[in-house]
């Protein structure tokens, strides 16, 4: 017995009672329709179960229907490798937000790593070959090469976090240095006077700027001096300076850790050093992450709203790739102070 044969484009216009060219032209969306012409042909592909040919209508839009999520810079951190970004809570929410704004437009994301010049060039070469409309750029790196050589193909990027120099591309970003200011006025809201930082990676952009506001946070406050360590936002990384915090400033009583999971390393370490968590030492950490919650004593944070920066960063790519005359934009977001039980 054979199967039923797929609706078609002819079966399509006769339920909506238009012309095959009509219904092409919605589907495509290649020239201008009234709208209540558009929305009586919709309910005729429903009614029917019509399903777009994705090649066929490719070569009409010349759009694939695809675009990159390119992932750079990963071996900047030290225990953040290419096969382990995925678990990791910041990577995991954005990639998250992304997919999730991505599902309903019916838009496959292709999932790219780029740690050297040839995997810049491969992804390159696939952007140019029309294997995907345009890029959602996730760097650590400080100096990412992607967004200039896809513009040199025709094809639009959106970035995570401003790059370190000023460039022509469109960028998702948070107020970092307020929320380091933030973090700064909580601590000395509780009375602390012997504040030190956990700072990133200091040739980020972003680690620079959330230092850089703890330190003026304090300046107001009436401390001049903060001292500081640089970790690599993992736990690892944070355990390791809040020891070297420890000896260093022994009286210390308030520590801003730049990440969750540097904050995560360093209460562990106090523990292990004695120290209360927070009767003798507050923390705040940085991103609103999983282990922010999970922690034990739960870590008071500055939200990062990383699955709405993703989905912004979608917003801002496909009007890129609707109006490729457009120029590039910015959308910063605010920070936000979460109370929980470490500070």
């Amino acid at each position: 017995m054979s199967a039923d044969p797929s609706p078609t484009l002819e079966d399509v216009a006769r339920v909506a009672g238009v012309s095959r060219a009509t219904v092409s032209r919605v589907i495509n969306e290649t020239r201008n329709v009234a709208p209540e012409i558009q929305e009586v042909v919709r309910r005729a592909v429903i009614a029917t179960g019509y399903v777009p040919n994705r090649a066929a209508r490719s070569l009409v839009t010349r759009r694939s229907d695809a675009v990159g999520v390119v992932v750079a810079g990963t071996d900047l951190s030290d225990s953040l490798s290419a096969g382990q970004f995925l678990t990791d809570p910041f990577f995991g929410r954005l990639l998250t937000g992304i997919i999730g704004a991505l599902k309903p437009r019916g838009i496959f994301p292709a999932l790219m790593l780029a740690e050297n010049e040839a995997d810049d060039a491969a992804i390159t070469a696939y952007f140019k070959q029309g294997n995907a409309d345009g890029a959602l750029l996730i760097s650590t790196h400080p100096e990412e090469r992607l967004p200039a050589l896809l513009d040199a193909v025709g094809r639009p990027a959106v970035r995570f976090a401003r790059p370190a120099r000023p460039a022509p591309v469109s960028y998702v970003d948070l107020a970092h240095r307020e929320g380091g200011r933030v973090a700064a006025n909580h601590l000395a809201s509780l009375g602390r006077r012997r504040p030190v930082a956990i700072s990133g990676p200091l040739e980020i952009p972003a680690a620079q700027e959330r230092q850089a506001g703890y330190e003026e946070g304090w300046a107001r406050a009436g401390c001049a001096f903060v001292p500081a360590a640089e970790g690599g936002f993992t736990y690892d990384s944070g355990e390791r300076a809040m020891k070297e915090l420890l000896d260093r400033v022994p009286e210390l009583d308030a520590v801003f850790a730049a990440s969750d999971l540097m904050a995560q390393g360093a209460i562990h370490a106090l523990h292990d050093a004695g120290r209360r968590v927070p009767e003798d030492v507050a923390v705040v950490g940085f991103d609103d992450s999983a282990p922010a919650r999970l922690s034990r004593p739960a870590i008071t944070t500055i939200r990062q709203p990383l699955e709405a920066m993703a989905a912004e960063m979608v917003r801002l790519l496909l009007e890129r790739i609707d109006d490729p005359g457009a120029g590039p934009t910015s959308v910063i977001f605010d920070p936000e102070l979460i109370v929980r039980e470490s500070a």
